[in-house]
């Protein structure tokens, strides 16, 4: 019934004149909520290069409203609006990307001024109108057919003021578990202008060609399949592969820098030169967007890092200043609309002994500021780390409490460490106004990382410290980096099947938080174990976890609620699969109670899983 009125609803807008009637606005995209709907807009003919800056000097704003919600979306110029095919430069097409989230009629109206520097500008009514500026339109959403773990059968992945990130279309959370290597993603050489910069002018033929230096992900090819995007006939299917495998190891993020010049890749920029600053190269952009698009299709969140600690201050010296400004606004303009993104305000963030300059406190707090104001949706919004505890403690305790960082992105140098470090900035955050989502994104040493199973089959150490070290301290979830001294580290991996047997250890452990746990209302309670090598996770009288680096220790666990009954089972962290029974089943508490040990292996590390018995 309910698709019978929206139908009928339509058929009205029609007719009255309200639906699409101007040759110069055109509606793309399946009409349903949370997909993607884009307006094609014909607009002033000009180019990349243009004297007159269409990035810079035009500004594109769409209005979508239903009901009480409203959205103003910034749009973009897009060349020919067909460039990751076409390659345009210019042409007379701008587009804006939407996601509605109900259904039934949406409103739009479209602003599209121009004067100087107006895309940066805060003025709403400044400049001269343009193309179909003051248009009006309507169009009809219906229910999304799509399923988990496409983001469009799940709804935005939003910050909601608690430790994980929640999906907005079910009520359920999410738990990370992403690839933080290479971090140069996308320096794929079959992006347009993609190469490593620095020989570029003076190659010749028999010296480094910078292409050669791109990755090619060859051995991911395999793993395209029939029916995957392609750009230019068969562009594409190497990093299309990677998403694909990545996704069948249920890896639900990757981590990329979206701008590494004079960084350590060099190698990775959105502008149409390198050394440019003001103008976009749009087909290169649109051919990320190609795979972006893919990436929420798989499941499998945007870890946008919008710079790294080599250049943070490249634009404006470090200020949100013109460049940054218009920088931000285009990268949220053509990507903010996708369902799960981490937007990272930059990688090793403020100066550090080896980088001397860096940005300062307000400057930090002015970036989150105005990517949070420009942002027409839930933003998500991270800053990454030093290694060290000194320099986290000086750059982060100042912006514990401020409301447009959303949480920390953090590097810990040494391992041993991660479960206590991330425990302490969950606790001080839920101690000031606003909860942080605290994510591991970086294990360290940087030479090692996570090593390729080749050399580290087992990957005991880090299963125990980095992977369920920081899950049971209640971290929002973890990305893993791949360290230099070993191959397909973290500037030239190129098969991520190097670490298949590590993809399976964590598989294991997110599997167990979603499918035994309501984790997003436990926190972590060391204190009531006896063990302190072990972790505890608890929600209070009802469910704990037990991680045992070694299930051989006699632990004790203290139950503070009289007379309830409890049963305890073992959980293998290295293998997955069911439950299983120990040599202690249950007891009663209240008081400190033996939870046993696991049925087998019990000088191995173990899960003990004790619950409140219905």
């Amino acid at each position: 019934m309910r698709q019978i009125l929206i139908l009928f609803t339509l058929l009205l807008v029609l007719c009255s004149g309200r639906g699409q009637t101007m040759q110069s606005v055109k509606i793309h995209g399946e009409q349903k909520v949370w997909h993607k709907i884009t307006l094609l807009i014909d607009g002033p003919e000009t180019a990349e290069f243009a004297k007159d800056n269409p990035f810079l000097n035009y500004r594109l704003v769409v209005t979508f409203s239903n009901g009480n919600k409203r959205y103003k979306v910034p749009g973009f110029y897009c060349a020919d609006g067909d460039a990751a095919e076409t390659s345009a430069e210019e042409g007379n097409k701008w587009m804006v990307r939407f996601r509605p989230d109900e259904v039934g009629i949406w409103d739009y109206s479209i602003s599209f001024r121009k004067g100087k520097d107006i895309a940066v500008s805060s003025h709403l009514h400044i400049g001269k109108p343009v193309g179909p500026d003051g248009f009006k339109g309507s169009f009809v959403i219906v229910d999304s057919d799509k399923k988990a773990p496409d983001f469009r059968g799940t709804g935005r992945l939003e910050y909601v003021g608690k430790r994980y990130l929640k999906f907005a279309g079910r009520d359920s959370f999410f738990i990370k578990n992403g690839a933080d290597s290479p971090e140069n993603f996308l320096a794929f050489v079959d992006f347009d202008q993609t190469y490593r910069y620095g020989t570029n002018e003076m190659w010749r033929e028999g010296e480094a060609n910078p292409k050669e230096e791109c990755h090619y992900y060859s051995s991911h090819v395999k793993d395209w399949k029939k029916g995957d995007p392609i750009w230019k006939e068969s562009n594409g299917k190497g990093i299309i592969g990677v998403v694909n495998y990545l996704a069948s190891k249920d890896v639900n993020s990757i981590y990329m820098l979206l701008l590494n010049v004079q960084g350590d890749g060099n190698d990775v920029w959105p502008w149409i030169d390198y050394n440019e600053r003001y103008r976009f190269d749009c087909s290169k952009l649109d051919q990320w967007e190609i795979v972006f698009d893919h990436m929420e299709k798989q499941g499998i969140m945007l870890h946008l890092v919008l710079q790294e600690t080599e250049n943070e201050c490249l634009l404006d010296i470090g200020q949100t200043g013109v460049q940054r400004k218009l920088y931000y606004r285009e990268m949220v303009a053509r990507f903010a609309h996708h369902l799960a993104i981490t937007w990272n305000l930059g990688e090793e963030n403020g100066p550090a002994h080896w980088t001397p300059i860096g940005q300062t406190d307000q400057q930090r707090k002015s970036m989150a500021a105005y990517l949070k104001h420009i942002n027409p949706y839930s933003s998500f919004i991270v800053l990454h780390t030093h290694w060290n505890d000194s320099i986290q403690d000086k750059y982060l305790l100042p912006l514990v409490g401020f409301e447009a960082l959303d949480g920390p992105s953090m590097q810990i140098g040494e391992v041993g460490k991660i479960h206590r470090r991330i425990r302490h900035f969950i606790q001080l955050s839920s101690n000031s106004e606003k909860q942080w989502v605290v994510n591991l994104d970086e294990l360290g040493p940087a030479y090692k990382g996570i090593m390729p199973d080749e050399f580290d089959a087992n990957h005991d150490t880090v299963r125990h410290y980095a992977l369920w070290g920081s899950l049971m301290a209640g971290a929002g979830g973890a990305e893993w980096y791949f360290g230099y001294k070993y191959p397909h580290n973290d500037l030239e991996c190129e098969d991520l099947r190097s670490r298949d047997l590590w993809w399976n250890q964590t598989r294991i452990a997110t599997e167990f938080f979603s499918r035994y746990l309501h984790f997003s209302e436990m926190e972590s309670a060391d204190e009531i174990i006896d063990n302190k090598e072990a972790y505890c996770l608890a929600k209070q009288d009802e469910v704990y976890v037990v991680y045992l680096p070694k299930g051989n220790i006699p632990t004790r666990i203290e139950l503070d609620s009289s007379g309830k009954d409890y049963s305890i089972h073992w959980y293998d962290p290295r293998h997955g699969g069911k439950l299983q029974t120990g040599t202690v089943s249950s007891f009663r508490s209240p008081g400190k109670m033996n939870i046993g040990f696991p049925p087998i292996e019990k000088e191995k590390d173990w899960v003990a899983l004790v619950r409140v018995k219905q």
